[in-house]
């Protein structure tokens, strides 16, 4: 039997237990599927969330996991809630429960809609000059230029350019949304502010791992601060909403 280091590069076994049709694929396959819409994605993720009983993949009976489209589409939906919903695991499994299923079609996939950056440690993302980014987001540069005077986005200067990341673009993408209400860069140092000491907290708690040399516990540990990101976002949510009523109220 091959070991689980080449689980990826197997072809699936028929899945004579499926009943629909439905044409089962690899762990490896999946990952690769799902990779445009979520870069953080890794077979060790697929696993983590298979080990907290969120998806079920079968087994062939040479022992690779497979996973039918249904099952892949289970897993677009707890990665789009963990994303875009900042849903901590507990609260994804009642989701799930209760039906909660996400479309094919990513959003924000018109290259219009807002995206969600992802905590995990990633390749060197592309770089985007001012025009890029504005003609992308529909931002005025007097906006951009206010956004890096107060420290909310951090441009790359090579060559003489400034360039921007993924996260400065889509950082600009929603302040844009937000400069519609009369919201402008000086009102958003409240939100860097916030954004910094809770970055400070996670750093404490796991400073000691992040640093290990093991690469197995800085994995772990990396998962753990994607985790916790998403418990105090969500945490942050609730405390939004629940002033907010108030103040509707």
């Amino acid at each position: 039997m091959a070991t689980n280091v080449d689980e990826d590069l197997q072809i699936p076994e028929p899945d004579p237990g499926s009943g629909e049709g439905e044409k089962a694929v690899t762990i490896g396959t999946v990952v690769k599927q799902l990779g445009q819409e979520f870069p953080d994605i890794s077979i060790s993720k697929v696993r983590y969330l298979e080990d907290q009983r969120l998806i079920s993949p079968r087994r062939t009976p040479g022992g690779y996991r497979v996973y039918t489209p249904s099952e892949v589409q289970r897993l677009r939906t707890i990665l789009r809630l963990q994303r875009d919903e900042f849903l901590p695991l507990r609260v994804i499994r009642q989701e799930l429960a209760g039906g909660r299923v996400e479309p094919d079609v990513p959003p924000g996939a018109d290259g219009k809609g807002l995206r969600r950056a992802a905590v995990t440690v990633k390749p060197p993302e592309a770089l985007f000059s001012l025009d890029d980014v504005i003609t992308e987001t529909g931002a005025e540069p007097k906006l951009v230029a206010e956004l890096e005077e107060y420290g909310v986005i951090k441009g790359q200067s090579r060559g003489g350019v400034v360039h921007y990341d993924d996260t400065d673009r889509e950082i600009v993408r929603a302040v844009t949304e937000l400069a519609r209400y009369g919201v402008a860069g000086r009102n958003l140092r409240v939100f860097r502010s916030s954004a910094d000491r809770e970055a400070a907290l996670l750093q404490q708690i796991l400073a000691p791992a992040l640093r290990s040399r093991n690469p197995e516990r800085r994995r772990e540990a990396v998962e753990a601060l994607e985790n916790l990101a998403s418990v105090t976002s969500y945490l942050k949510h609730l405390l939004l909403i629940r002033d907010l009523r108030r103040i509707a109220g």
